[in-house]
């Protein structure tokens, strides 16, 4: 069974704002996908595009994300950079 994350778009945002220089071609390499796509994961243009589904609501909306693959690396990254 598929474990689906829910999280509004403004922490989506958030955590794309605190990624490191590098950290989308990081990101794309690491999971063998095209920067765009991680670029389009964190809401650049495409959400809907990307694999993730946003209702309105507060804080830019809430995000459906069905693949945490993404999320999850850029948090590791994220840590590995503030330590």
């Amino acid at each position: 069974m598929q474990k689906i994350m829910y999280i509004s778009f403004d922490e989506l945002r958030e955590i794309k704002h605190k990624l490191p220089h590098g950290g989308i071609k990081r990101i794309a390499d690491e999971l063998n996908l095209d920067e765009e796509t991680v670029r389009n994961y964190f809401g650049a243009h495409h959400l809907a595009n990307s694999g993730n589904h946003i209702q309105p609501g507060p804080n830019g909306g809430i995000v459906q994300i069905d693949n945490e693959a993404i999320i999850n690396l850029a948090k590791k990254i994220i840590n590995e950079s503030a330590n």
